[in-house]
């Protein structure tokens, strides 16, 4: 256990709370714990439901696709223009390592024009103190490209080796920079023995930590194949990235059209500073939804019988929200209307809440959308539900030519409600 070697203690300006603290820092005491780094992916989920939807196998996607590449420079391969997203002047938005805001500004700045340098942006990306103030100054500077900056921790190794040191210091030397400890004196002058620039010798200093090549091409990979499926499978991009990445999306805001979409986009913009974390994941997602509308492609609204809990569908060349996207439904709720709905049509509103168990104001929201908007309100007596019940003798004695008819000739009492008498949803008549 971990108070075996060292104090905890709570924290020291909240006493009461349940919450404890080991007492030295983790960096203290880090070199005698053996910790588990399990961490979650949704890249290969994401690469898992676009190959359900496309039937394509990703690990036969190319890697050297010069449109997909072009998605890193412009945004031609979209169809669109920057003005007509905003002014993003990249394809790469939502795309995973690539599409936040500070990495495509590294790749306008890095100016990548081949798979490996996509590799390379990863590297500095996942780094400490490798590109603000190192990388990125040299790049600018003209002093080195993406090409011959250190990104990642092996470039160090195999430029040591090609520039003559011997390959075990070259490790060494690594090993010690990618951890952020720097060069010993004896190490930097073996370096300049060995024409090492001065600049090189300078960015190896200033790093803190780096990231291997292996995960970088991992993770550029499986990016990589999204970013394919993007150019080339748009719908299934979407459905898919709504369905996994997008934790903000909101059926209101963003699947009513264009129009209202940009109005709450301005809204946002105009209150950037001071959004909610809420506020901030619908405001990322609007982006993506931005691209989709600019791109001309829409969604369809949803239908309570088809729509699924939380995936996406393509629905007759539009795609259909996941009933989560529902402001107020949560996973349990949309899972509990999901499963409700496949026992056949709500007869009425009382039914529909009775079967799916939601709140009275979720309810009101699906009614407000017309989602699941029933013809016949829950005060009102539905007909065929009762004819074989409680009218069955006076049905064996006659047959009922029309309602007033069967109005005249029976009486049915529902307390509490009144009463309305229905031939079939959507025609009734008072009683």
């Amino acid at each position: 256990e971990i108070n075996t070697f060292t104090p905890v203690q709570h924290p020291a300006n909240d006493m009461t709370t349940a919450t404890v603290t080991t007492h030295f820092d983790y960096h203290s005491i880090d070199h005698n714990l053996l910790k588990l780094d399990i961490l979650g992916h949704d890249d290969p989920t994401m690469i898992r439901m676009l190959q359900d939807l496309t039937g394509l196998d990703p690990q036969t996607i190319p890697l050297d696709d010069q449109t997909v590449m072009s998605l890193f420079m412009n945004t031609s391969a979209l169809g669109v223009e920057p003005e007509d997203i905003n002014g993003i002047p990249l394809g790469c938005l939502g795309i995973p390592e690539f599409g936040t805001d500070f990495a495509m500004q590294m790749v306008i700045d890095a100016k990548p024009t081949e798979f490996s340098d996509l590799i390379r942006i990863s590297g500095l990306s996942h780094g400490t103190d490798v590109w603000l103030g190192n990388a990125q100054t040299l790049i600018e500077q003209g002093i080195a490209t993406i090409s011959t900056a250190i990104c990642t921790r092996d470039d160090i190794m195999i430029y040591l080796i090609g520039m003559g040191l011997d390959s075990e210091q070259s490790f060494t030397i690594m090993e010690s920079v990618r951890k952020g400890k720097g060069l010993k004196e004896e190490w930097k002058e073996e370096m300049r023995a060995h024409n090492v620039p001065e600049w090189y010798i300078d960015s190896c200093l200033k790093i803190k930590y780096m990231f291997p090549k292996a995960h970088a091409a991992a993770y550029v990979m499986m990016a990589w194949r999204i970013a394919y499926c993007k150019v080339f499978y748009p719908l299934a991009y979407y459905a898919a990235y709504f369905s996994i990445r997008a934790t903000g999306f909101n059926y209101e805001i963003m699947c009513q059209g264009k129009e209202r979409l940009e109005y709450f986009y301005k809204d946002y913009t105009r209150r950037k500073d001071s959004l909610s974390k809420k506020e901030q994941d619908v405001y990322r997602d609007m982006r993506i939804v931005q691209e989709m509308y600019a791109r001309g492609f829409d969604f369809t609204p949803i239908d309570i019988y088809r729509a699924l809990p939380d995936r996406f569908q393509i629905i007759d060349g539009k795609l259909m929200p996941a009933l989560n996207t529902i402001e107020g439904m949560g996973d349990n709720a949309a899972i509990a209307v999901a499963e409700a709905a496949k026992d056949g049509k709500f007869l009425s509103k009382d039914d529909f809440r009775q079967r799916t168990k939601v709140t009275l104001i979720l309810w009101q929201i699906l009614d407000c959308w017309a989602i699941c908007r029933s013809p016949i309100s829950c005060r009102y007596l539905i007909l065929h539900k009762y004819l074989f019940c409680g009218i069955k003798k006076r049905q064996e004695k006659m047959k009922f030519p029309d309602v007033s008819f069967f109005v005249k000739n029976c009486i049915v009492t529902t307390p509490a409600y009144g009463l309305k008498i229905c031939t079939l949803p959507g025609a009734a008549t008072d009683v």
